[in-house]
């Protein structure tokens, strides 16, 4: 077994978890993978049977559709459990260059292990940067010039397409909360370790992933299609609870930032400005009786 697994959650997307368990395989630092399969219909569980005779591989099988937060949080617990050192966390559509584990484990050699996750670049598939995916710099990143020389820059926020975490630090700070199911359970669980326990964390510019989203937009909910306004249900609500939990500055935070996704409906929407509204209106309060416990977790060796 190998000290490193990579989790990775998927569901009906079949040909993406393709390339990406191809990338992982390739890797210069090797590692396990172990793939949730989020109760796929398309063909999935028949591939993952082919890769049965592969060691490295290993396959949770949900039984129903857990969400990412969900998936990631089944996924995370098993590799605890069983005993691995470092987890690597990404979505079935991230393709990680070869040496985007390496230069994680560069980095952690030159921090001497004294972070609380690490975060790679992440591309689209045109070079630039991914809208999804850009981390949340620390307003002081500069004053270390050592680290910038190393290509490490301080974070608190990032995203789970390629987030390293020691389990050491898991079984510190939890795992990721499963009832969020969509959207916002890797901003609530790189912000807990942050901001809330206040560990320091990096992106790694050398560490990079493509991340093959079908396009480059990012998410908004003032000009989405209007057939993905009630996701946005999750995100609100979901990000209740984040920032709730970091003190009267969070809610704050939390209430302007309604405040200015409202004005944006009505200033660049250009259809359903009431139905949009009120999704981000009726989830803020919603939000504040959404209360799902964090779950910690031991650890052992049962592989």
């Amino acid at each position: 077994m190998n000290r490193i697994v990579a989790v990775v959650v998927t569901c009906n997307r079949k040909n993406m978890l393709e390339q990406c368990v191809e990338h992982l395989l390739l890797q210069t630092a090797s590692c396990d993978v172990l793939i949730v399969n989020n109760a796929s219909t398309d063909g999935t569980a028949e591939y993952l049977k082919t890769l049965k005779k592969n060691k490295k591989i290993h396959v949770i099988t949900s039984g129903k559709n857990l969400g990412g937060a969900g998936g990631f949080n089944l996924g995370i617990r098993r590799a605890v459990e069983c005993g691995y050192e470092y987890i690597w966390v990404m979505d079935d559509d991230t393709l990680p260059e070869k040496d985007a584990l390496g230069k994680l484990l560069e980095a952690d050699e030159a921090l001497n292990g004294d972070y609380g996750f690490l975060s790679s670049v992440v591309l689209w598939k045109d070079g630039k940067g991914c809208e999804m995916n850009r981390q949340k710099m620390k307003k002081n990143f500069y004053e270390d010039v050592s680290l910038l020389n190393k290509s490490l820059i301080p974070v608190e926020q990032a995203t789970f397409v390629s987030m390293f975490i020691k389990t050491e630090t898991v079984k510190k700070a939890g795992l990721p909360v499963k009832e969020f199911f969509i959207w916002g359970d890797d901003l609530e669980y790189t912000r807990r370790i942050a901001v809330r326990m206040k560990m320091p964390c990096y992106l790694v510019g050398k560490s990079q992933v493509v991340h093959a989203m079908r396009n480059n937009n990012g998410s908004c909910i003032a000009t989405d299609v209007p057939e993905r306004i009630d996701r946005y249900r999750y995100a609100y609500r979901n990000e209740n609870f984040a920032y709730r939990y970091e003190g009267i500055g969070g809610i704050i935070y939390y209430i302007a930032k309604c405040g200015f996704n409202i004005l944006k409906i009505w200033i660049k929407g250009d259809n359903f400005r009431l139905r949009r509204s009120w999704v981000v209106l009726s989830q803020m309060f919603a939000g504040f009786r959404f209360n799902p416990k964090i779950e910690m977790i031991s650890g052992g060796n049962n592989v």
